[in-house]
């Protein structure tokens, strides 16, 4: 059931990706070839207009094909002929939809909670030495630690936990106001008879109504696009190594882990609904990195060659462009090849 359900958030999210290319293009009279879901031979198609529908028989992947993507024509209605602002909304459109579809399900996620954790310093205990008149005070709400914002309470020990050391940099709101504790000592201490150390103080907690609920799902998908960024900064300063990236499979095996340890049906079907928002806004990001042959590359060398041809009166031949997308995507699948099979051999012999 699991794998069942991770293809139906794959598909589900291809074709919201795939679906804002196509009605952005409609929008701006950009003629649409074919609009499919999944990849290989047709099992249903019906032609509309200029338009093929057609769903196809391999679960990966699918497409808006639109005429003169790839080649320049003389067609009136292709996507070459149309206004450079046009076509940088029709690229972009596919991630946007991914993000919206995103935080909707992070809201449904969120939905049946009765109450939330919020970054707000609501008590503390005898001998915490981070509250005082020249620390955090109760009612204290935390904006950032080290430059880098708390969107929800747990961001507060995994920013810390980034930058090694007890000193930090915090921002917080206190009445109405912005405070900043520069060089602020975080520092740890027992409590009683405990044995872990811990900082000594609680967040707060509020009752669930429909404003918070949409604010916190908000608050989880800007906190996810953050953990997109700081996870590529890792791999690049080697914080994170390439091992640690996974793929569809990968995906599919963390959804089941998690399914199987939940607590109850409705548990198993939010945590792996969450899952499945978490890959959307991830799918979002990445999309629109500047790399060939993803909708952020199609935008970079949309603006270049906009550019180009505003200075130089010319137009770019777009087949340049298609073999630079096309060399793009070669590598992209032989990467994602091996992600796959690191990930099968991670399952079964790992």
């Amino acid at each position: 059931m699991t794998i069942v359900f991770a293809i139906l958030i794959f598909s589900f999210l291809i074709f919201i990706h795939e679906l804002g290319h196509f009605l952005s293009a409609k929008a701006f009279g950009v003629q649409v070839n074919e609009f499919s879901l999944f990849m290989g031979p047709a099992i249903w198609k019906k032609q509309v207009g200029d338009t093929l529908y057609a769903l196809r028989c391999i679960p990966i992947g699918g497409y808006c094909a639109m005429e003169g993507e790839e080649q320049d024509t003389d067609n009136p209605r292709s996507f070459q002929k149309a206004a450079w602002w046009k076509r940088l909304i029709i690229l972009c459109a596919g991630a946007a939809m991914n993000f919206i579809a995103g935080f909707l399900i992070m809201v449904l996620v969120f939905a049946p909670t009765e109450q939330f954790v919020m970054p707000i310093i609501a008590d503390y205990e005898e001998g915490c030495t981070i509250i005082g008149d020249d620390g955090l005070q109760v009612g204290d709400r935390i904006l950032s630690v080290d430059g880098e914002a708390i969107y929800v309470q747990s961001d507060f020990s995994l920013i810390l936990s980034l930058n090694a050391g007890d000193i930090h940099d915090l921002v917080v709101e206190r009445d109405g106001e912005k405070v900043y504790l520069d060089d602020f000592v975080m520092e740890k201490h027992l409590f009683g008879d405990e044995t872990t150390e811990r900082y000594g103080f609680t967040f707060s907690v509020e009752d669930a109504n429909a404003w918070n609920t949409l604010c916190y799902a908000w608050a989880q998908t800007m906190d996810t696009v953050r953990l997109v960024r700081l996870s590529l900064q890792m791999l690049f300063t080697g914080q994170a190594s390439v091992s640690d990236v996974t793929g569809p499979v990968g995906i599919v095996s963390m959804m089941s882990e998690v399914a199987s340890e939940s607590a109850s049906a409705l548990d198993a079907v939010l945590n792996v609904l969450y899952l499945g928002g978490f890959i959307a806004i991830n799918l979002a990001v990445m999309n629109m990195l500047p790399i060939p042959a993803l909708d952020g590359g199609r935008v970079f060398f949309l603006l270049i060659t906009t550019a180009i041809e505003a200075v130089t009166h010319k137009k770019v031949d777009p087949k340049y462009e298609a073999w630079i997308h096309g060399a793009g995507m070669v590598v992209l699948l032989i990467i994602m090849a091996l992600i796959m099979f690191k990930d099968v051999f991670t399952i079964f012999w790992g």
